[in-house]
Protein backbone atom coordinates (compact mmCIF):
# COMPACT_ATOMS: atom_id res chain seq x y z
CA UNK A 1 0.00 0.00 0.00
CA UNK A 2 1.91 3.78 -0.79
CA UNK A 3 0.12 6.87 0.38
CA UNK A 4 -3.04 6.84 -1.16
CA UNK A 5 -6.24 7.71 -0.03
CA UNK A 6 -8.07 4.73 -0.42
CA UNK A 7 -12.31 5.77 -0.38
CA UNK A 8 -14.43 4.57 2.45
CA UNK A 9 -18.01 3.76 2.31
CA UNK A 10 -18.29 3.04 6.63
CA UNK A 11 -15.92 4.92 8.72
CA UNK A 12 -16.68 2.50 11.75
CA UNK A 13 -12.84 2.06 13.59
CA UNK A 14 -11.22 -0.96 12.05
CA UNK A 15 -8.27 -3.14 13.74
CA UNK A 16 -4.84 -2.65 11.64
CA UNK A 17 -1.66 -4.71 12.46
CA UNK A 18 1.22 -2.35 11.80
CA UNK A 19 4.18 -4.23 10.28
CA UNK A 20 6.79 -6.46 11.80
CA UNK A 21 10.06 -5.90 11.10
CA UNK A 22 10.92 -7.45 7.79
CA UNK A 23 7.62 -6.87 6.52
CA UNK A 24 7.25 -4.43 3.54
CA UNK A 25 3.40 -3.62 4.04
CA UNK A 26 0.93 -3.55 6.97
CA UNK A 27 -1.27 -6.86 7.17
CA UNK A 28 -4.79 -5.86 6.53
CA UNK A 29 -7.93 -8.10 6.60
CA UNK A 30 -8.41 -8.30 2.55
CA UNK A 31 -12.21 -8.56 3.71
CA UNK A 32 -12.43 -5.17 5.46
CA UNK A 33 -9.78 -3.49 3.17
CA UNK A 34 -12.04 -1.45 1.17
CA UNK A 35 -13.41 -0.04 4.26
CA UNK A 36 -10.57 1.48 5.49
CA UNK A 37 -8.77 4.82 5.21
CA UNK A 38 -5.31 4.21 5.75
CA UNK A 39 -3.18 7.37 5.50
CA UNK A 40 1.03 6.76 4.97
CA UNK A 41 2.42 9.37 7.72
CA UNK A 42 4.77 11.60 5.63
CA UNK A 43 6.87 12.73 8.42
CA UNK A 44 7.58 10.88 12.03
CA UNK A 45 8.12 13.17 14.64
CA UNK A 46 10.26 11.35 17.51
CA UNK A 47 11.34 12.64 20.53
CA UNK A 48 14.44 11.21 22.34
CA UNK A 49 14.88 12.38 26.05
CA UNK A 50 17.81 11.08 26.94
CA UNK A 51 20.98 9.02 24.23
CA UNK A 52 22.01 7.65 27.60
CA UNK A 53 21.60 3.80 28.14
CA UNK A 54 20.15 2.24 31.05
CA UNK A 55 19.18 -0.81 33.04
CA UNK A 56 15.74 -2.74 32.21
CA UNK A 57 16.21 -5.39 35.44
CA UNK A 58 15.32 -9.34 34.37
CA UNK A 59 12.17 -10.03 35.32
CA UNK A 60 12.13 -12.64 38.07
CA UNK A 61 8.84 -14.12 37.16
CA UNK A 62 8.38 -16.98 34.34
CA UNK A 63 6.70 -16.42 30.84
CA UNK A 64 2.50 -17.40 31.43
CA UNK A 65 3.61 -16.51 35.48
CA UNK A 66 1.41 -12.43 36.92
CA UNK A 67 4.15 -10.20 37.62
CA UNK A 68 2.90 -8.55 40.72
CA UNK A 69 4.05 -4.72 39.76
CA UNK A 70 5.15 -4.26 43.60
CA UNK A 71 7.46 -6.87 43.61
CA UNK A 72 9.18 -6.17 40.65
CA UNK A 73 12.94 -5.23 40.44
CA UNK A 74 14.42 -2.02 41.00
CA UNK A 75 17.42 -0.49 39.26
CA UNK A 76 19.68 0.66 42.04
CA UNK A 77 22.66 3.78 40.98
CA UNK A 78 26.64 2.37 41.73
CA UNK A 79 26.25 4.32 44.51
CA UNK A 80 23.62 2.30 46.13
CA UNK A 81 25.21 -0.83 45.78
CA UNK A 82 28.09 -3.04 47.29
CA UNK A 83 31.72 -3.23 46.01
CA UNK A 84 31.72 -5.34 42.54
CA UNK A 85 34.94 -6.55 42.27
CA UNK A 86 34.29 -8.26 45.78
CA UNK A 87 30.77 -9.54 45.49
CA UNK A 88 31.84 -11.31 42.05
CA UNK A 89 35.05 -13.04 43.64
CA UNK A 90 32.68 -13.91 46.82
CA UNK A 91 29.83 -15.14 43.89
CA UNK A 92 32.75 -16.96 42.09
CA UNK A 93 34.37 -18.73 45.12
CA UNK A 94 30.80 -19.79 46.28
CA UNK A 95 29.75 -21.38 42.78
CA UNK A 96 33.22 -23.60 42.27
CA UNK A 97 32.86 -24.41 46.27
CA UNK A 98 29.27 -25.82 45.44
CA UNK A 99 30.17 -27.84 42.08
CA UNK A 100 32.55 -29.19 44.60
CA UNK A 101 29.90 -30.21 47.00
CA UNK A 102 31.73 -28.23 50.13
CA UNK A 103 28.80 -25.84 50.04
CA UNK A 104 25.05 -25.15 50.35
CA UNK A 105 23.61 -23.82 47.01
CA UNK A 106 21.34 -22.03 49.65
CA UNK A 107 23.84 -19.74 50.11
CA UNK A 108 24.08 -17.85 46.91
CA UNK A 109 20.25 -18.09 46.24
CA UNK A 110 19.80 -14.08 47.29
CA UNK A 111 22.47 -13.46 44.81
CA UNK A 112 21.04 -15.56 42.03
CA UNK A 113 18.21 -15.34 39.71
CA UNK A 114 15.85 -17.89 40.35
CA UNK A 115 16.74 -19.26 36.52
CA UNK A 116 20.59 -19.43 37.72
CA UNK A 117 20.02 -20.38 41.13
CA UNK A 118 17.81 -23.17 39.46
CA UNK A 119 21.08 -23.90 37.45
CA UNK A 120 23.38 -24.04 40.62
CA UNK A 121 21.39 -26.66 42.39
CA UNK A 122 21.33 -28.88 39.53
CA UNK A 123 24.94 -28.65 38.95
CA UNK A 124 25.93 -28.91 43.18
CA UNK A 125 28.37 -31.54 43.56
CA UNK A 126 28.59 -32.37 39.85
CA UNK A 127 32.39 -32.02 39.70
CA UNK A 128 34.66 -34.43 41.26
CA UNK A 129 37.18 -31.81 41.62
CA UNK A 130 37.08 -27.95 42.08
CA UNK A 131 38.45 -25.91 39.45
CA UNK A 132 41.23 -23.42 40.26
CA UNK A 133 40.23 -19.98 39.05
CA UNK A 134 42.87 -18.17 37.01
CA UNK A 135 41.42 -15.06 36.31
CA UNK A 136 38.32 -12.89 36.57
CA UNK A 137 37.56 -10.14 34.38
CA UNK A 138 34.89 -7.61 34.52
CA UNK A 139 33.22 -5.79 32.32
CA UNK A 140 30.40 -2.69 32.59
CA UNK A 141 29.07 -1.94 29.75
CA UNK A 142 26.55 0.58 30.98
CA UNK A 143 25.99 1.41 34.64
CA UNK A 144 24.58 -0.89 37.13
CA UNK A 145 25.58 -4.11 34.15
CA UNK A 146 28.69 -6.16 34.73
CA UNK A 147 29.38 -8.80 32.51
CA UNK A 148 31.81 -11.04 33.85
CA UNK A 149 34.17 -13.83 32.37
CA UNK A 150 36.13 -16.51 34.66
CA UNK A 151 38.85 -19.00 33.41
CA UNK A 152 38.59 -22.24 35.29
CA UNK A 153 41.55 -25.03 35.32
CA UNK A 154 40.15 -28.44 35.52
CA UNK A 155 43.23 -30.81 36.03
CA UNK A 156 44.98 -30.40 32.22
CA UNK A 157 41.48 -28.39 30.84
CA UNK A 158 40.81 -24.41 30.45
CA UNK A 159 37.13 -23.73 31.04
CA UNK A 160 35.51 -20.38 30.88
CA UNK A 161 32.39 -19.39 33.14
CA UNK A 162 30.39 -16.12 32.17
CA UNK A 163 28.08 -14.32 34.36
CA UNK A 164 26.17 -11.13 34.19
CA UNK A 165 25.44 -9.37 37.36
CA UNK A 166 22.75 -6.75 37.40
CA UNK A 167 22.26 -4.24 40.13
CA UNK A 168 18.92 -4.13 41.55
CA UNK A 169 17.29 -3.45 44.89
CA UNK A 170 20.82 -2.10 46.28
CA UNK A 171 22.21 -5.20 45.60
CA UNK A 172 24.55 -7.26 42.90
CA UNK A 173 21.79 -9.81 41.29
CA UNK A 174 23.54 -12.38 38.88
CA UNK A 175 20.66 -13.28 36.06
CA UNK A 176 23.31 -15.22 33.73
CA UNK A 177 25.34 -18.33 34.26
CA UNK A 178 26.61 -20.24 31.73
CA UNK A 179 30.24 -22.46 31.92
CA UNK A 180 31.66 -23.16 28.12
Amino acid sequence: MSAELIQAKDLTPRVIRFPRPGQLEPSVDIHIAPTLQLLTPTRVEVQVHSRKLFLVPTPQHLDGEDADSEYLPKPSPLSELPPLQETVNRYVLGIVEIWGGRRQPMQLARLSHRMVYSKITAMAGSHKEIPKIRKIYISEPIEGVAETTVTLRFNDRVRSLVLRFEGVDKRWLCTELGLL
